[in-house]
C-alpha cells in the first residue's frame, strides 16, 4: 500500500513539475513556429524539442507545449550557455535575425534571404510605422532562413509544408498578375513554374502551379461547391479587378488597395532581373533594351501598358519633387545637352536625397545608377508617379 502511494506521489509531482516548465498554446489561424516562438520569447528548436510528436504542418486549434521561460531549469540554462559559447558571427543568419546596414532597403533584404517584403513586414510589425533604422535587428521568417543557410539546419528541425501541383486553364482576359494573386504566388514564381508564358500567356494554356496543401484544399473546396456560389463569384470578381489597368481618359494606373506595395516590388524585381542585358536601340526583349523599351516591357509584364517612347512616358502620371520620389516612380533625363526628355529609368530607392534607378544605358546596358553621379545630376529633368 505504501509502495503504491509513493508511485502516485511521484507521478503527481512529475506532472506538477512539467506544468511549471511548460505553457499550453492553442494554435490560431496564420500562426507558425516562428511566430509562436517570438510571442513567448523562446527558440523554434525549444518548441520542437518540447513537442517531438507534433505534425510537420501545424493544425488549427491543436495544442503545443511552450517552454516556460520564467521557470527554466538549470539544465536548460547550461544548454543555453553552451550554445552561446559555440555561437559565432557566421551563425547570425540561422538565428533568424538581420542587422540593418546603411542604405539597405526592405526589398534588398528580401532578395538576400529569398523572402517576400510582405513576409518581412508580418514578422516585424513595427516596420509598417517606423521603417528601417541603421543597426536595427529584424526577424527573418524561419522557413526561408533555412533555405538561405541550409548548413546550420541540422540542429533545428524544419517544418516544411507539403506542396501540391494544381492545373489551371487560362481564360479570356485573364492576366498573369490576377492568376498569381488567386494562387498566392508571385508573377516571377508563376513564370518560373511555367517558362513558356514569359512572353505571352495564350488563352486555353494549361498552367501548372505548385502551392501549399492548405491553399490547394481551399481552392479545390471552392471549385467543388463546398464554398457557397455567392462567395466564389465575389472572389473571382475581386481577382479580376486586381489586375491594374490604365483607362483611356486617365493619366495614371489605378492599383487596388493592398496590392500597391507588392506590385511595385515585383516591378523592380522584374526590371533588375535584366541587369547585364546589352543596350539595343528600339529593343524590348532580353536580346537588348533601350531605356523606354525596358520600362515598356517591365510594366507590360504586369499588363500595364505604357507609351513606347521616353518623351511620351514623361507625359503620363503625376510629377513629384525629387525628394518625394518613391520606388516604382519613373525618372526622366535630358542627356547629351538635349532640350527635350530622351532618357527614362525606374526608381528603386531614395535615401538622403540620393535616387537610385534601374535603366538601360547606351554605354552599359541594363544597370542601376545614381543621381549623385555628375552626369545624371546635370541631366536630371523630373520624376513621375504612374502608380496610385
Amino acid at each position: 500500500m505504501v509502495y503504491r502511494l509513493i508511485i502516485v506521489l511521484f507521478f503527481f509531482s512529475f506532472g506538477a513539475f512539467a506544468q511549471e516548465n511548460f505553457v499550453k498554446h492553442k494554435i490560431s489561424q496564420g500562426e507558425n513556429l516562428s511566430v509562436i516562438a517570438k510571442k513567448y520569447g523562446v527558440k523554434v528548436k525549444d518548441i520542437a524539442d518540447a513537442n517531438p510528436n507534433a505534425p510537420k504542418i501545424l493544425k488549427l486549434n491543436s495544442v503545443l507545449l511552450i517552454p516556460n521561460k520564467n521557470k527554466s531549469t538549470s539544465k536548460a540554462k547550461t544548454k543555453s550557455a553552451e550554445l552561446a559559447v559555440n555561437s559565432n558571427p557566421s551563425n547570425a543568419i540561422s538565428s533568424g535575425t538581420h542587422e540593418v546596414a546603411a542604405k539597405e532597403t526592405l526589398w534588398g533584404i528580401s532578395k538576400k534571404y529569398n523572402v517576400s517584403v510582405d513576409d518581412l513586414k508580418k514578422a516585424n510589425p513595427l516596420l509598417e510605422t517606423e521603417g528601417l533604422k541603421i543597426g536595427q535587428q529584424i526577424a527573418i521568417p524561419s522557413k526561408d532562413v533555412s533555405i538561405a543557410d541550409k548548413s546550420n539546419q541540422q540542429s533545428v528541425p524544419e517544418i516544411v509544408p507539403t506542396d501540391v501541383e494544381l492545373f489551371r486553364e487560362v481564360k479570356a482576359k485573364e492576366t498573369k498578375y490576377g492568376i498569381s494573386k488567386e494562387y498566392g504566388v508571385s508573377v516571377a514564381e508563376l513564370e518560373r513554374q511555367n517558362p513558356s508564358i514569359k512572353r505571352k500567356m495564350p488563352i486555353g494554356y494549361l498552367l501548372k502551379i505548385r502551392v501549399p496543401k492548405e491553399k490547394a484544399d481551399a481552392i479545390q473546396a471552392a471549385q467543388t461547391g463546398k464554398i457557397n456560389t455567392e462567395t466564389a463569384i465575389s472572389s473571382s470578381t475581386q481577382i479580376a479587378e486586381m489586375a491594374p489597368e490604365i483607362k483611356k481618359d486617365s493619366t495614371s494606373v489605378r492599383i487596388p488597395t493592398g496590392a500597391h506595395s507588392d506590385l511595385i516590388d515585383q516591378l523592380i524585381a522584374s526590371a533588375t532581373e535584366n541587369i547585364g542585358t546589352r543596350y539595343r536601340s528600339g529593343g524590348t526583349t532580353k536580346a537588348g533594351f533601350d531605356c523606354s523599351g525596358l520600362m515598356f516591357c517591365t510594366f507590360g509584364n504586369f499588363d500595364i501598358k505604357l507609351p513606347r517612347s521616353s518623351i511620351e512616358q514623361s507625359r503620363i502620371g503625376t510629377k513629384v519633387a525629387s525628394d518625394e520620389a518613391q520606388k516604382g516612380d519613373l525618372i526622366f533625363f535630358k542627356t547629351n545637352g538635349r532640350r527635350h526628355i530622351n532618357h527614362v529609368g525606374m526608381v528603386v530607392e531614395n535615401i538622403d536625397g540620393e535616387i537610385k534607378f534601374v535603366h538601360s544605358s547606351t554605354h552599359g546596358g541594363v544597370m542601376i545608377s545614381s543621381t549623385k553621379e555628375p552626369y545624371y545630376t546635370r541631366s536630371f529633368s523630373q520624376v513621375n508617379r504612374v502608380l496610385e
